[in-house]
């Protein structure tokens, strides 16, 4: 197992985009992370039901949209391209529907490269289906007998990476979100959410050795960006959004040290993080990710991205074309523009000016400001166990925070101000161990919530 105590880069001149210490070579010869920015395509079906009646449309569903998806990408001389499929719920509980449409999409993309030389992987990402059943069975039952299956199925069928949007702890991170209970949420990411990482990336890695795929990472898009969408919509403080999204690093972390390779998934908007420690290549999104949701970080996520995505995009018409063909010729134009910086020695340039676009303006977007990633992250990995590196993101995080918005490097206004004071002070009182936390807080769940014994963890009983 990998252990993380140093940061991979520590420079800010070498926290740049399209350039990581480690890159990722595909079996195409795609060399992620070496140089170049590429658009990572992201699309899915329109609204219809899933079924084995319905599995002909899902195929000419998904069929049209790489075969649109290509086209463009050829006509605009894209150098490269990475396609993720993310499975729908039904093609995850039916294992062979997704490894199908894994096929389709993976012979597709091979013609076009044998008949057009577009060079090409595809991320296949499955469903975490465990908190399908409330409280949730991590570690047992139909639900992860057919994940793994899923992962194993998709494999074979062609994935050149393979990751997860993860939802261990989920059950417990909901409510502490709604009622800004730090506790909660360091107990849900710093000790449930990274117990199931540990268990869970062992048997993703074991299936990407077996097959030679790269295990790419997981998201904590179910714990972060619920969050960021939650703040969007003015229902929690955004200095608490930016506070989550920096608690999740450590979360993120146990992939890679389960042997996680990158690059990151686009949604993981914690992958800054990773980057800096761990040398991996990453995927971003932001502002062509509008086609899915609303965020305030459209431009800073561009600064350390080695792919560029849209998030996810449906199969619907546009005047344009159809949706997941105008995204590509949107990412195909992004990137083209990072990359010409890149050739002609601006991408420095280019990197501050989109740091600079964002970071005063919404706190979301000062913690992912390059030089405060170094900062925080080397204060992340000081620490040793992922509750104690959960606990000290915290803490970092609303400091740093407060010291921006004192300067005037970070506008709040006078709510955010007194949440983030209160916020400040309940991640100061936050136990220094592990074993205290779990008892402070394990009395106060729902057990109709959740399962302590599937992290390992003996039930209280008040729970």
């Amino acid at each position: 197992m990998q252990a993380y105590s140093h940061l991979a880069i520590t420079r800010l001149d070498d926290f740049i985009y399209g350039k990581a210490p480690y890159p990722v070579t595909t079996r195409s010869g795609l060399v992620l992370g070496g140089g170049i920015v590429y658009p990572e395509i992201n699309f899915t079906l329109p609204r219809m039901e899933i079924t084995a009646e319905t599995m002909p449309q899902v195929r000419a569903q998904y069929t049209e949209m790489i075969e649109g998806v290509c086209s463009r990408a050829v006509a605009l001389g894209v150098p490269g391209l990475v396609v993720e499929f993310e499975l729908l719920p039904p093609l995850t509980s039916e294992p062979e529907w997704g490894a199908e449409i894994t096929s389709l999409l993976r012979g597709i993309l091979d013609r076009f490269a044998a008949d057009e030389g577009l060079k090409s992987a595809l991320r296949v990402t499955p469903v975490d289906l465990r908190d399908q059943n409330r409280p949730p069975q991590m570690r047992r039952g139909d639900c992860w007998e057919q994940m793994l299956r899923s992962f194993d199925l998709n494999a074979g069928a062609g994935a050149d990476l393979l990751s997860i949007e993860s939802v261990g702890g989920k059950e417990v991170h909901d409510d502490g979100i709604l009622n800004a209970d730090i506790p909660s949420v360091a107990l849900a990411l710093g000790v449930l959410a990274s117990r199931d990482m540990a268990f869970l990336w062992k048997s993703i890695t074991r299936i990407c050795d077996q097959y030679g795929v790269i295990p790419a990472g997981d998201s904590s898009c179910g714990f972060g960006n619920t969050a960021m969408v939650l703040a969007e919509k003015r229902y929690i403080p955004r200095v608490w959004a930016a506070i989550i999204r920096v608690m999740t690093v450590p979360r993120a972390l146990v992939a890679h040290e389960q042997g996680a390779r990158g690059p990151g998934k686009d949604c993981a908007y914690e992958n800054p993080y990773l980057k800096a420690i761990t040398g991996c290549p990453i995927s971003a999104e932001g502002a062509d990710a509008a086609c899915a949701h609303f965020s305030p970080v459209g431009n800073i996520g561009h600064a350390t991205a080695d792919l560029w995505s849209n998030e996810s995009v449906q199969n619907v018409r546009l005047l344009g074309g159809m949706a997941p063909t105008v995204s590509m010729e949107q990412l195909a134009y992004t990137t083209r523009l990072m990359n010409t910086a890149t050739a002609s020695s601006g991408a420095r340039t280019l990197r501050d000016w989109y740091v600079e676009s964002d970071s005063a303006l919404d706190p979301q977007a000062y913690v992912l400001r390059p030089d405060v990633v170094v900062d925080l992250a080397r204060e992340i990995i000081a620490e040793n166990t992922p509750y104690r590196r959960t606990r000290r993101a915290a803490i970092a995080t609303a400091e740093r925070l407060r010291q921006a918005a004192a300067k005037g490097s970070l506008r709040l206004g006078h709510r955010e101000a007194e949440w983030l004071d209160r916020l400040s002070g309940d991640a100061d009182d936050l136990p220094e161990e592990e074993e205290t936390l779990i008892e402070t807080v394990s009395p106060l769940l729902e057990r109709s919530k959740v399962h302590l014994e599937e992290y390992e963890i003996a039930m209280t009983a008040g729970v």
